[in-house]
């Protein structure tokens, strides 16, 4: 019995980590008014027919703090990596010189800057909706094997342990946040 315990709060500190990861990646894609290659990650390309992420037909780089530039291998690539710019809507209009693309990002205004701290927040609280959801099976399969014949002492325990693990990672979701809040809001 104590083994499927573990590795019922093994599996959920797991489900977890993974959660804090995706947060993680999902608030390096929201600009805090620096440039960042990874903004446009979540862009795909029509490459001869097939979506293809747009860091996989180009070298994206980081011309200076406001600047990012698009080198495609192919020339002939740099008309629907334009269009797949402009069709995705992140606010920057991309400069095409024939071999480079460039995407200068405008100072963030006040008023943009409260609307990303409000999607970051979005972003957290998606993080701990799913952290609670985690929490919420483990304990599931803990009670069904406390109908199965383990001690109510031993499924208290172990709900213990997963509501610990639930209210670290909902801190770290916090810190993440706090952070990512900072970086925004610094002019």
């Amino acid at each position: 019995m104590s083994e499927d315990i573990s590795s019922i709060i093994e599996v959920a500190d797991d489900h977890m980590k993974k959660a804090i990861n995706h947060l993680e990646a999902e608030l390096v894609k929201i600009r805090a008014g620096k440039a960042n290659p990874q903004m446009l990650d979540s862009l795909v390309v029509d490459y001869y027919g097939s979506p293809t992420p747009i860091n996989q037909v180009a070298n994206v780089s980081v011309m200076d703090a406001r600047t990012l530039t698009i080198q495609p291998w192919e020339k002939n690539m740099l008309q629907p990596i334009e269009r797949s710019i402009i069709a995705a809507n992140i606010g920057v209009t991309p400069q095409n010189d024939g071999a480079i693309i460039r995407l200068s990002l405008p100072p963030l205004t006040e008023e943009r800057r409260k609307e990303l701290v409000k999607k970051c927040q979005g972003e957290g609280e998606h993080s701990k909706v799913a952290i609670r959801n985690i929490r919420r099976d483990a304990i599931e399969h803990i009670k069904k094997l406390e109908k199965g014949g383990l001690s109510e002492d031993a499924a208290k325990d172990a709900e213990a342990e997963v509501q610990t693990a639930t209210d670290k990672y909902t801190g770290e979701v916090e810190k993440h946040l706090e952070a990512k809040e900072k970086e925004i809001m610094s002019v």
